[in-house]
């Protein structure tokens, strides 16, 4: 049932998202057991996503945040991966994780995965909530995915369409003559 008057269809309903969450915590925590990774958030899209992965694991962690633009109030990537806040301390030496909203060219998590590579981290990967893989563009090695979705324009659990959305507590597809011509 949706619950919103600007969201078509819920493609991922707040249990699934609570049980996926749960279940890539324990499978993140046995992979970084004994380590302490740094959760490397990427701003805005990822923070609800952070804050329940990070809740849920059981090894003790680290956060910090970079903030990326390829989007603006589009609703398609532009290609053109800008850095808007870099990380507050260097991860050379350091279990980096990256953790993103949604992977859909690739061309951000691609540009990124670059940067921080070229910083030496001891390990480097990533875990994404969402993947669109119809609009994989680049090919960029992901080593958890939460779910994998449609071609469809969606907000919700972090994600936004202008600054907006954000707040619902599922992933939903927005009503395409709301963005439409954007």
């Amino acid at each position: 049932m949706v619950t919103h008057p600007d969201i078509a269809e819920i493609l991922v309903s707040e249990d699934q998202l609570e049980q996926r969450i749960q279940k890539l915590a324990d499978d993140i925590s046995a992979a970084y057991e004994g380590e302490i990774p740094l959760l490397l958030a990427v701003l805005k899209g990822s923070v609800v996503f952070l804050t329940d992965l990070m809740r849920a694991m059981s090894v003790p962690h680290a956060i910090d945040f970079m903030a990326t633009s390829s989007y603006g109030a589009a609703t398609e990537s532009s290609g053109v991966v800008r850095i808007l806040k870099d990380l507050d301390e260097p991860i050379s030496g350091l279990h980096v994780l990256i953790v993103e909203d949604i992977i859909d060219s690739g061309h951000t998590l691609d540009y990124l995965r670059g940067l921080l590579l070229a910083r030496d981290p001891a390990s480097l990967r990533i875990v994404s909530l969402l993947s669109k893989p119809s609009r994989r563009e680049v090919d960029v090695p992901v080593d958890w995915i939460g779910f994998e979705i449609p071609d469809k324009f969606v907000v919700g659990y972090g994600l936004d369409y202008d600054e907006r959305y954000r707040d619902l507590p599922f992933i939903g597809v927005l009503k395409e003559e709301l963005y439409a011509g954007s």
